[in-house]
């Protein structure tokens, strides 16, 4: 059973690059898009509603925008959806992998409320699914013709979630949940608004008729929001990699500033495009809000020693804590590993524990079982440089110790799957 660990995270790592790579895609095409549209020249005289100039890779381009469409449909005609699909795709699967297998482990927070697997599950699922509900019925409405007051709204909706989120899943769930409730929205937009409008569109050019305005109108305010929440997305899909952010019991404030973050950053660079000039104050209330954010994230984050021991333990935690070698483990651990990942952190130039890992109790080292079997077991990638100085032989019992507890019956299968694609940052 122990190998299903090393299975599954690789089976995290090809879905994990497969996510990213879709995403670059993705994002540069929506950006090059926005930066096109915002920069076309629309004082040439034409059919077309602007045009543009462009010079890259020793070529010259001419492109030009129709508002509506041209005359006749051209023969060749490029879509720009699979990016989005493949994105979200990957991102769901990569969900799936990390936090509904690994549910016990990184999903679930029981001081927060005590669900089982299934119920986080089910509640993480829905919570997409009703996101993207709410959202386009705030679009379809009449503040559909009120940009600003509905972008106010949605900022409204993404902290509720934000807030909520934060009260039942565990603070790196939360975040990358919040994450994947605007990459919903987003990829939604693209699957039920952007593409069908534009189908209809294609549709009555091949039929001959004048397509209505309105389609296009329509895609364009979703593309506009997308456009804005981008980048929030991307800090809140690698938001694991801080626990300053995630840990703090004020993530959701601090996820909520990262969207003001994400739109004053492209207010810049929307203008600039746009030829608007460039707003160098957006740079400044970007770095107040960040500085708002360092101040929260120094708020009391970590657990106590006493809260920890009185935290139930998964029976997968119960199951490594009572398997073979335990003892030796934990010692080796607490000797090698718990300078640097502890409440009490001992080892110059570190302030907290790298990624918010704590291994200096029991429950602690039961419960990243597999994150040490994995760093510093069967890999050598903890501790950085060996800087403990952990022996082959300490290595080898890390292994024993893991095997003895993920072979010890079916439930084996559950801990090797459990909370893949964490990373370095534990076991030494």
């Amino acid at each position: 059973m122990a190998d299903l660990a090393i299975f599954w995270e690789w089976l995290a790592f090809a879905v994990r690059w497969l996510h990213v790579i879709t995403a670059i895609a993705w994002i540069g095409s929506s950006f090059y898009f926005i930066a096109l549209d915002l920069g076309l020249n629309r004082d040439i005289p034409g059919p077309a509603d602007g045009e543009e100039w462009q010079v890259h890779g020793g070529g010259f381009y001419h492109i030009q925008k129709y508002l509506v469409a041209p005359e006749a449909l051209p023969d060749h005609l490029t879509w720009f959806k699979w990016e989005s699909y493949a994105t979200w795709l990957s991102g769901a699967a990569l969900l799936a992998i990390v936090y509904w297998a690994g549910a016990e482990l990184f999903l679930i927070d029981p001081t927060k409320a005590e669900l089982l697997p299934w119920q986080a599950i089910a509640l993480s699922a829905a919570s997409l699914a009703v996101g993207w509900v709410i959202y386009d019925l705030l679009c379809k409405s009449p503040l559909g013709d009120r940009p600003t007051v509905l972008m106010l709204l949605l900022f409204g909706v993404l902290v509720a979630m934000a807030w909520g989120y934060a009260q039942v899943f565990t603070g790196r769930a939360a975040l990358l949940h919040l994450g994947a409730f605007t990459a919903t929205i987003m990829s939604a937009n693209v699957f039920f608004i952007i593409i069908p409008n534009q189908k209809i569109v294609v549709a009555d050019l091949k039929a001959g008729r004048a397509p209505d305005p309105k389609y296009g109108k329509i895609a364009k305010l979703r593309s506009t929001h997308n456009n804005y929440l981008t980048l929030p997305v991307i800090f809140l899909m690698l938001s694991n990699h801080y626990p300053l952010a995630f840990a703090s019991q004020w993530n959701w404030v601090i996820a909520s500033l990262v969207f003001l973050m994400g739109v004053t950053i492209r207010h810049f660079f929307n203008s600039m495009h746009a030829r608007k000039g460039r707003p160098w104050w957006t740079w400044a209330a970007t770095a107040i809000l960040f500085l708002v954010i360092m101040w929260l994230s120094t708020a009391p984050m970590w657990q106590s020693h006493e809260d920890a021991e009185a935290r139930p333990m998964s029976r997968v935690e119960e199951r490594f804590a009572a398997a073979e070698g335990f003892d030796e483990a934990q010692e080796i651990v607490l000797g090698r590993c718990s300078m640097c990942h502890g409440r009490e952190v001992f080892w110059d130039g570190l302030s907290v524990a790298p990624k918010g890992v704590l291994l200096d109790t029991a429950p602690d080292i039961a419960r990243h079982a597999r994150e040490i079997y994995l760093q510093a077991g069967i890999t050598h990638a903890m501790p950085p440089g060996n800087l403990s100085l952990i022996t082959d032989e300490e290595r080898a019992a890390l292994v024993r110790w893991y095997r003895a507890g993920a072979g010890a019956g079916m439930g084996g299968v559950t801990g090797a799957m459990s909370g893949s694609g964490s990373g370095a940052g534990a076991g030494g």
